[in-house]
């Protein structure tokens, strides 16, 4: 609502500005300035930029470091998807956000579209094959391949980085995406509750919906999105006037955040609890996803092979009319976050994700304990039956981590092979004479 030049100047006159949503950058010394910063708590692959950020408070510490006589406060606000984040940042009411590429593209075409442009200003966790992405069906349910989706009703969120894994997944199974299954577009949550109802018949979800319904017992992998091959990722938008306008609000936050994957990198654990205590999710599942060696990377550098990623993202999106073309290169400003990171940022571009390792989460312990095959693991396991609080194995084919219990398991001569979903196993299983599936429960006893 417009106010009258009079009204202003005696509201300027009767209290000290406070600055929301586009006008971070008003106001001199003594002044209060809000900024709003966007986030999806449960989405704990954008943690950095969101749940564990605010929960250490490193914002809010750089902020304060700046020294312009300004006091700076921080709006957070928490959202289940990335729709709602966009719908504000257009609206000129949230400066920063963070969400998945496919909703980073609809910001960027909305932005556009609505005359307030957005830019992708850092990462925050990705996975370089596209195992943060999972369709999942329910525990008795006898799918057992894509192609057994053929006609059958599966939930997503029409969109999101979930659905572009379901229709790329299906055209590459020889099923229409389109005509070839029945799409429910839902949210997550309620997809979750169609799937325990019987309403559906798979569900494809974003981290961390498929591990934690795996982990509670309410449904099991039927196809990893690794096998796409293809990067996905999380990251951080910004408004393109709040960024020329307070570039320094910009640059605080981004060293906040790298400070924060800083911490998460180097006490897994401990950030595991942090965000589940923050979000109720089982920190078990956290940690499957941003754990020493999780399905997820998180570095803030904007790496060559996410921004390629997201310009074969685009044909996706264009193809179900969520959008037109976007320009993927001018939405891309990793400026910012060079300047945030200095000199390390040629360091953090050229990093590469640690190595797959098993892993034991005993009970009680703030470090998981790793292995270097899943055997040992199994071993681990059988000696320390009662105090194992989780154990994960990447995926043999993949490398997506899994829970060890939930995970299809190969016998192949003297070796244990780990599979999220069955059709990777048999797959292998066919290509390998003399192997065959077996249960977590033979695997331990094998092993011991």
């Amino acid at each position: 609502m417009k106010r009258t030049a009079v009204a202003t100047a005696a509201a300027l006159l009767l209290a000290p500005l406070t600055a929301c949503g586009g006008n971070a950058a008003a106001g001199g010394a003594g002044s209060t300035v809000t900024v709003t910063v966007g986030y999806q708590s449960k989405t704990i692959n954008t943690v950095t930029a969101g749940t564990l950020l605010r929960s250490l408070g490193y914002f809010e510490k750089e902020l304060n470091s700046l020294g312009d006589g300004r006091t700076y406060k921080v709006d957070w606000q928490d959202y289940a998807t990335g729709a709602p984040i966009t719908a504000q940042m257009t609206a000129g009411k949230i400066d920063i956000g963070s969400m998945g590429d496919f909703p980073l593209l609809i910001n960027a075409a909305r932005g556009k579209q609505l005359n307030r442009p957005t830019r992708l200003v850092s990462v925050t966790g990705y996975n370089l094959r596209g195992g943060l992405n999972t369709i999942v069906t329910a525990p008795d349910s006898k799918l057992t391949s894509l192609k057994d989706l053929k006609g059958k009703k599966v939930s997503t969120s029409v969109g999101s980085a979930a659905d572009g894994t379901l229709v790329r997944a299906l055209q590459r199974s020889g099923i229409d995406p389109n005509d070839g299954v029945e799409k429910l577009n839902q949210q997550p949550a309620v997809g979750a509750s169609a799937l325990a109802a019987g309403s559906t018949d798979a569900l494809s979800q974003f981290v961390a919906w498929p591990g934690l319904l795996a982990y509670q017992g309410k449904a099991k992998a039927l196809y990893d999105g690794a096998q796409l091959n293809l990067p996905t990722f999380h990251g951080v938008t910004a408004r393109e006037d709040f960024a020329k306008k307070s570039p320094a609000v910009l640059k605080a936050f981004l060293k906040a955040q790298a400070e924060a994957t800083d911490y998460l990198n180097a006490h897994p654990v401990t950030a595991a609890e942090n965000v589940a205590k923050a979000t109720g999710l089982p920190a078990e599942v956290v940690y499957l996803y941003n754990g020493a060696h999780g399905i997820s990377t998180f570095d803030p550098a904007v790496k060559p092979q996410l921004v390629s990623a997201l310009k074969q993202d685009v044909s996706v999106l264009k193809a179900a009319k969520l959008t037109g073309d976007v320009d993927v290169d001018a939405f891309v400003d990793d400026q910012y976050v060079k300047k945030a990171l200095g000199a390390s940022y040629a360091k953090q571009l050229a990093a590469t994700p640690p190595a797959a390792a098993s892993e034991a989460w005993p009970e009680g312990a703030e470090e998981t304990k790793a292995f270097k095959s899943p055997a040992e693991l199994l071993r681990y396991v059988v000696a320390h039956r009662d105090g194992i609080r989780a154990a994960y194995v990447p995926d043999a084919t993949t490398g997506t981590v899994w829970f060890a219990d939930k995970a299809v398991w190969v016998a192949d001569g003297d070796q244990f092979l780990p599979f999220v979903a069955p059709a990777t196993a048999q797959a292998y299983v066919s290509a390998h004479g003399g192997s065959r599936v077996i249960t977590y429960a033979d695997a331990l006893e094998r092993a011991a």
